[in-house]
């Protein structure tokens, strides 16, 4: 079932054309990839489906329907709440740990103190967080290494209880182990959520995605289940893209 539905969308940043009439759906509780060599639109699309583009001095034309409805029919902070959205450096509030997870919560009008403190204990053990902070959730957020910002970060967006998660390079200023981290909790987190990540490491892609869309120039040269996408792509493109030729 489709959770997304992009049509015929288009967005430039004035006279500059940065997406060309791409259309794609994404899958409810899949992971999508979205691929291709810097400056093809990969982040622009994130932003669109967002709606942080016009925030950004661009604009779209188009369709993206949010489980059948026009995305632009809801109000602005709804689509930010139920479509999260993180970044590729990690940017915690330069707050506490507790006050980062309950930021969003609060600002939806959870005022319950109990809930607020299930709300973080049960965030911070779905990230796998909570056994290395050992209980010290008022410890300053920006004093946690990288890859804990990193799945703070998720965590975050999480507490809004979105039902799509969209990630651009979440793991580009990571090393092996904290990648390693971040894809097991992409993985874990797909049950319950629509993930669409843009990356430029190709073998993530491969490992973590259902599904992974190739852009080239502003447009989908192939969407289609990831294996086929990388053992038996139909484009020439494709083919030269995954196999390293260029990019």
């Amino acid at each position: 079932m489709n959770v997304l539905e992009i049509k015929n969308l288009s967005v430039r940043y004035g006279d500059k054309v940065v997406i060309k009439d791409l259309s794609m759906d994404i899958k409810r509780n899949k992971i999508t990839a979205i691929i291709g060599p810097s400056g093809c639109g990969k982040s622009t699309l994130l932003t669109t489906i967002n709606l942080l583009l016009e925030e950004n001095g661009g604009q779209f034309t188009g369709q993206i329907l949010f489980n059948g409805k026009d995305i632009l029919s809801y109000e602005k902070k709804d689509v930010r709440r139920m479509i999260g959205m993180v970044f590729q450096r990690p940017i915690p509030f330069p707050f506490s740990i507790y006050k980062n997870l309950t930021y969003a919560p609060m600002y939806y009008g959870i005022r319950d103190k109990d809930k607020l403190n299930n709300i973080v204990e049960n965030t911070l053990k779905k990230v796998g967080l909570y056994d290395e902070l050992k209980g010290d959730f008022n410890m300053l957020a920006t004093k946690l290494s990288g890859g804990q910002q990193q799945r703070l970060c998720i965590g975050r967006a999480l507490t809004a209880e979105p039902e799509i998660l969209l990630l651009d390079e979440p793991c580009s200023a990571l090393d092996v182990k904290n990648t390693a981290n971040i894809e097991k909790l992409l993985k874990d987190l797909s049950k319950d959520y629509t993930i669409i990540i843009v990356t430029h490491n190709l073998s993530q892609a491969k490992r973590i995605s259902d599904y992974a869309a190739f852009i080239l120039d502003g447009e989908v040269v192939e969407y289609d289940e990831t294996e086929k996408i990388f053992s038996n792509p139909k484009d020439r493109r494709t083919k030269e893209y995954v196999e390293g030729i260029f990019g």
